[in-house]
């Protein structure tokens, strides 16, 4: 079933035509459509989840998040603000609409049925047993809704002796062997919360692999996500190293592993990644460099005796490098085709030529953040990029809106607010 989606209709030209086909051949460029009518119940925190329902908001998705009393454990996540908002929450919580509920209560738990009755998806991130304790849990929903897709973020998965156990980011990094391999002789944690996002990434995957499904067979799925599971996958060439060798790998700083040169080497004023993945880069950077023979070392003739000399050939080439400024030998190395960057800060970055140029940091309007800008979905479909429909939410910025459209009158929505059941906040809708 496909339904038109109110606040799209403007973007879209003709609401009437929406409503007839689910999309317009005229749609504005940036207005990506794939999922226009598909619902989201989103009661999960934090990152993952909500990342996950991000990625379906800026498909085209309608997502409501539900919210409990204190708002979204992520909101707190501070400082910085922005607009007293946490950068985190900003990150992942756009194109969605808020309604603040308490679960705990049972005229709580019969509006998250009534929101449950009307969606297609059903996202949630509790620890293991609190679904169930509040009678939301697969199987209650499949038995209301057999066609539903009900994602599970979990943090060790749904089996095992930690299977019980709360997870977060970090804690994955370690267990999953992440730090071993990172940073220098102190393991350390990669500076971006890479498990929280991949996981969200997989959990979207996985709702649209199921829509699939459901399109052709009318069935629902439990789509089940695992933080150490992401941790797992993003090391695997590391697990399938050790696990045929019986070498544990260590952390090599900017380095690589299995390729050498491939590492950042220092220079007057900084230091410049290079990576000469192959023979050919290999000596293209000798050339540049005004090292011809070097590629003719026996020690150096191909990747594997490289890697094997890897400390002898970074003695040799960061003599040579040295005196460059990065800037130079940045110049100098895209003259000989090989691959190579600076090392550049968050503020080099929001200044970057070629990041203004990718689109990924539109300028956003935004009622309470002057100049506010949103990092957009890093994807494109014949050419356009998904823009931003709707900024992060207020906590239960939309709960009075999103009752009315359930039925809700006016005294009816009072009365929820008054005995606490929801919250909105001021100015909500």
């Amino acid at each position: 079933m496909v339904r038109a989606s109110p606040q799209r209709a403007e973007a879209y030209g003709d609401a009437k035509e929406v409503a007839r086909l689910g999309w317009h051949p005229d749609r504005r460029p940036g207005v990506i459509d794939h999922l226009e009518g598909l619902r989201v119940v989103d009661v999960s925190q934090n990152l993952a989840g909500p990342y996950c329902t991000q990625i379906l908001a800026d498909l085209g998705a309608e997502v409501i998040k539900v919210e409990p009393p204190t708002g979204d454990a992520s909101r707190a996540w501070a400082p910085p603000l922005w607009g007293g908002r946490s950068p985190m929450f900003l990150s992942v919580n756009r194109g969605k609409r808020s309604i603040q509920i308490d679960l705990k209560s049972e005229e709580g738990k019969d509006l998250l049925w009534r929101l449950i009755d009307g969606a297609d998806v059903f996202v949630q991130a509790f620890r293991s047993g609190v679904i169930e304790r509040l009678g939301f849990d697969y199987e209650s929903v499949r038995k209301r809704r057999p066609a539903m897709i009900y994602v599970s973020v979990t943090a060790y998965g749904p089996t095992g002796p930690l299977k019980d156990q709360p997870g977060y980011d970090p804690l994955m990094q370690a267990y999953s062997g992440i730090m071993s391999i990172t940073g220098h002789d102190v393991p350390a944690r990669v500076g971006a919360s890479v498990v929280d996002f991949g996981t969200g990434m997989w959990g979207a995957m996985g709702v649209l692999s199921a829509l699939h499904k459901r399109n052709a067979t009318g069935e629902g799925s439990h789509v089940t996500t695992a933080l150490l599971d992401t941790a797992l996958g993003l090391v695997s060439y590391h697990l399938t190293s050790h696990i045929a060798t019986g070498e544990i790998p260590k952390p090599m700083g900017s380095g690589f592993p299995m390729i050498s040169p491939y590492r950042a080497f220092p220079t007057s004023d900084g230091a410049l990644v290079i990576a000469a993945g192959n023979d050919a880069t290999f000596q293209r950077l000798c050339e540049a460099l005004g090292l011809p023979l070097l590629p003719t070392d026996s020690r150096f003739v191909s990747n594997p005796t490289r890697v094997e000399h890897r400390d002898a050939l970074f003695d040799l080439l960061a003599e040579v490098i040295r005196p460059y400024t990065t800037k130079d030998l940045g110049r100098l190395l895209q003259d000989h085709s090989v691959p190579c960057s600076p090392i550049q800060d968050m503020a080099d970055v929001v200044r970057d030529e070629q990041v203004e140029a990718s689109g990924m940091l539109p300028r956003v309007d935004h009622p309470e953040i002057p100049d506010y800008r949103d990092i957009a979905m890093p994807l494109r479909w014949d050419g356009d990029r998904p823009e931003t429909t709707r900024i992060p939410p207020g906590p239960g910025e939309h709960t009075r809106e999103i009752l009315s459209e359930l039925g809700y009158e006016d005294g009816e929505i009072a009365t929820l607010v008054a005995d606490g059941i929801v919250l909105e906040s001021p100015g909500s809708r």
